[in-house]
């Protein structure tokens, strides 16, 4: 586990930062000779990760495997050593050469094979996606005709027959107690009224009799 951290550190710190940044003074300073060896190196960088993904499944269990691919990683970076750059002009640089042809041969093909199934099944995707559409819009629209057709005039006269008559108000009787009750008030208010009308009668009388 140990062994695994470190390389991991160093695949990370001297096989791909320090390279990055003498690559970025390489571009800036203009230096065909650094550029060209930047570039060596990351092409055979990316050839060990490429080879790294499978080792590191089947090869992990071999005594050492981590700290072989640390000296690895040095050997590549030493500029005594100039692994990279020898690597690329003894094995990369020939085999590139003579299988150029037929890459970019693969390349093309499959770029247009690519093209062809992106548009291929971008049409059927848009296919599919109209039919549903299409057939959700006529489902919908069935059942709203469906859910319409069904209030009929009978079914509307069967809700009005149906629906509760208004309950009738209340009316109050009054009880004996409060009839007695409202006699002697409209007694009392009458009373008055009825004295009045004989002291107005005796005044008249009186009038008439005197000479």
């Amino acid at each position: 586990m140990v062994s695994w951290i470190i390389s991991r550190l160093v695949v990370l710190i001297f096989g791909t930062l320090y390279p990055a940044y003498y690559s970025y003074k390489a571009v800036k300073s203009k230096d065909i000779k650094e550029y060209v060896k930047w570039m060596m190196y990351w092409i055979i960088f990316a050839l060990f990760m490429t080879v790294e993904t499978f080792t590191d499944i089947f090869l992990c269990w071999f005594p050492f495997y981590y700290e072989l691919k640390i000296a690895f990683m040095a050997w590549l970076l030493s500029p005594y050593t100039k692994g990279s750059s020898l690597l690329y002009r003894k094995f990369v640089h020939p085999t590139l050469s003579s299988k150029e042809k037929d890459i970019d041969d693969c390349l093309v093909h499959a770029k247009d094979r690519s093209y062809d199934a992106l548009v291929h099944f971008g049409k059927r995707g848009l296919n599919v996606a109209a039919t549903a559409a299409v057939t959700a819009a006529a489902k919908g629209q069935g059942a709203l005709s469906e859910r319409l057709r069904s209030f009929s005039m009978q079914d509307l006269s069967s809700i009005r027959g149906d629906s509760p008559s208004p309950s009738p108000i209340p009316v109050r009787t009054a009880s004996k107690g409060t009839k007695a009750k409202l006699t002697r008030s409209v007694t009392q208010y009458a009373e008055p009224s009825v004295c009045s009308c004989c002291s107005v009668g005796k005044i008249l009388r009186a009038t008439a009799q005197s000479p």
